[in-house]
């Protein structure tokens, strides 16, 4: 009976060497490994030449361990074959010519970079694993996500409200719509910006891992545009300032707050992610500008008014006018800028880099 050799493909791993025979209905199945590198394999099966019987040999590049797992299919030989050093081969053979039997598995062809990839994540898996096994399970964890999860959908149904009435006032008033923004949604923003506070609460107490610093910057920043320079001033509710402000505001929330929902029953709805870490790039600085204008009108008004000056002995002066403060404040507001941009864009990278490995 003529002997002759099977086609075989390779892929490896760090500590790993895959080797797929094909070969069908496969029998008398005879694999072995001689001294610490040479793999000898013989069997009889239909192959390339129809029914005969089919071998080779293979002198590994480095040692492997003695032990050989197979699986028999009815169309190949599955081999696997672990390393006695884990480490990346440069080629499967000793000899730099490759046999001509033997081509590379693409089903499980990975790259060193690839294979690197897949075993960091492999190790992730396991320490997470680990981890969780040594933590206690927090008893009280779906009564934290309820809570979370209605926080968010209160917000998003609020600023959902305030972002429908706003562009649907646009499109019948045009430009007249501008003008009585703050009479008409104002209550509503007051009553999810006062919500908002929770978000630097819920830091606190452990319920969301993002920063206290950047959530405490931002919910005060906006509440000190709504309640101080909105709120007190008669002259700045007619403004069309305000309705950028709240369009702005609210263009960011509507996609924010949904994102956040699904994420507390474990969703991730990719289009809603990308629209999370990506609109707040031009979105978030265009709001920061357009309150800036508004504390920017609103001073000659505080110097007008006197309103929240503070007295001073009459050899300093009658009073030191509020509108000194809010010039710091701007100061101040572009500098939270700053500290949450670099926030938010490491929060996207961070996001991005996990997909990647996921995928990989």
């Amino acid at each position: 009976m003529q002997i002759l050799t099977p086609q075989v493909f390779w892929a490896q791993r760090h500590g790993e060497i895959f080797l797929r025979v094909e070969l069908s209905d496969a029998s008398d199945v005879d694999i072995s490994l001689q001294g610490h590198n040479t793999l000898q394999f013989r069997a009889q099966g239909h192959g390339a030449k129809g029914d005969n019987q089919y071998e080779f040999n293979l002198e590994f590049l480095e040692p492997v361990k003695p032990e050989i797992h197979q699986k028999l299919t009815q169309r190949q030989v599955d081999i696997k074959i672990r390393k006695r050093d884990e480490r990346w081969w440069e080629r499967l053979t000793l000899r730099e010519k490759k046999p001509l039997f033997l081509a590379p598995d693409f089903d499980r062809w990975l790259d060193e970079s690839d294979a690197e990839m897949e075993l960091q994540a492999k190790e992730e898996k396991i320490n997470k694993i680990s981890v969780e096994s040594r933590v206690r399970k927090d008893p009280y964890i779906s009564l934290k996500k309820g809570y979370l999860f209605m926080y968010n959908l209160v917000q998003f149904l609020g600023f959902s409200w305030i972002f429908v009435n706003m562009t649907v006032r646009l499109f019948i008033l045009g430009q007249d719509s501008f003008y009585d923004t703050f009479h008409t949604t104002a209550d509503m923003m007051y009553f999810c910006q006062m919500m908002a506070v929770l978000e630097v609460v819920n830091p606190l107490l452990g319920l969301v891992k993002t920063g206290f610093f950047p959530a405490m910057i931002q919910v005060a920043g906006r509440n000190v545009i709504l309640f101080v320079i909105f709120g007190c001033l008669d002259e700045m509710q007619n403004k069309a300032v305000v309705f950028y402000v709240f369009y702005l505001w609210s263009s960011i929330e509507i996609f924010r707050y949904p994102f956040y929902m699904l994420a507390c029953i474990g969703t991730d709805w990719k289009p809603l992610t990308w629209l999370r870490y990506s609109l707040w790039i031009p979105l978030y600085p265009l709001g920061v500008v357009a309150e800036a204008v508004a504390v920017i009108q609103s001073l000659p008004i505080f110097d007008e008014t006197r309103l929240f000056s503070v007295p001073l002995p009459s050899a300093l002066g009658h009073s030191l006018s509020f509108s000194y403060t809010l010039q710091l404040y701007l100061v101040l507001m572009f500098l939270g800028l700053f500290i949450n941009f670099r926030h938010l864009y490491k929060q996207r990278q961070r996001r991005y880099r996990s997909r990647k490995r996921k995928v990989h």
